[in-house]
């Protein structure tokens, strides 16, 4: 499978948001506060698949690095130590269990893109290179992003739109907990399918082109819940890199907490890293990015 799809894992990696709206004191409503919870603990997840998936790409690989025969630009640089069972240097057998453990260490390190990693990711998966779907298994073991703790399993199903000539799509599936620096824990259970839409077929990864879909619920520390949906598909050019990073360039998340609606709009297709935060029919424009 081609390595251009190592790079779904971006799909929300840039909601990190901003908003000058101050905090709401009534847990029924939706706040851009927690709208920007919500894109922090995307943006770990994000990461955290982009590391997967190129391991499970690459499985004699022992290095992070994205650079290979189909891709000369890179995405993450190396920052970890990698082991693997089978050991490296023993040939992987169609059809047998492959387990990579990717260790940031205790102190961790800071990856290419700005955020901060450290513990395990431990990651397990069959190999079959001839099969047309693929799932990959991975847990956290004292895993930090950004400072914020990550426990729980994360599964995903890569598989083609055709069987010859057609692109991947990647659906996963979250069931996680995310512990805050001050002690809050939310929870996150849910699904987003992501497809590439354009520049699967050439080598650089700069003008992919992504379509994500999905809905997830997240459980807030006084046990609120929170339905997240994407009701149009959210798009995300990575030759906006140019720019920023690469952004979501359009689509819409609407959040649903008992009667209350909101939604977080991202545009008209250009790299303008601003969307829009609408609640009770007020609107607050908000910043994206790291």
């Amino acid at each position: 499978m081609k390595s251009k799809i190592l790079l779904f894992g971006l799909l929300l990696s840039l909601i990190t948001i901003s908003c000058n709206k101050d905090k709401e004191t009534d847990n029924s409503t939706i706040t851009a506060e927690e709208a920007g919870i919500n894109a922090k603990i995307d943006l770990a997840s994000d990461d955290v698949s982009n590391i997967v998936e190129n391991q499970y790409e690459n499985v004699d690989s022992n290095t992070l690095s994205y650079k290979n025969s189909n891709s000369q630009e890179s995405y993450f640089a190396t920052c970890a130590t990698i082991t693997r069972v089978p050991a490296f240097g023993t040939t992987v057998t169609p059809g047998s269990q492959v387990t990579k453990t990717v260790d940031f260490g205790t102190t961790g390190c800071t990856l290419s893109n700005g955020n901060f990693v450290s513990g395990k990711i431990v990651i397990t998966f069959i190999y079959d290179p001839s099969a047309t779907s693929h799932t990959i298994t991975y847990t956290f073991v004292n895993f930090y992003h950004n400072l914020i703790k990550y426990d729980g399993t994360k599964t995903f199903t890569i598989t083609m739109s055709a069987p010859t000539s057609g692109h991947p799509i990647v659906t996963m599936n979250m069931d996680m907990t995310a512990t805050f620096p001050n002690g809050n824990v939310y929870t996150r259970v849910g699904q987003r399918v992501s497809e590439i839409i354009q520049g699967f077929s050439t080598p650089s990864w700069t003008d992919n082109v992504y379509q994500v879909t999905g809905s997830w619920t997240t459980t807030f520390p006084n046990t609120v819940t929170q339905t997240s949906t994407i009701t149009s598909p959210l798009n995300i050019k990575m030759s906006c890199v140019s720019v920023n990073k690469p952004l979501i360039v359009s689509g819409i998340i609407t959040f649903v907490r008992n009667s209350h609606t909101a939604t977080l709009d991202y545009g008209n297709g250009n790299c303008d890293n601003l969307a829009i935060f609408t609640i009770n029919g007020n609107s607050y424009n908000i910043t994206i990015g790291n």
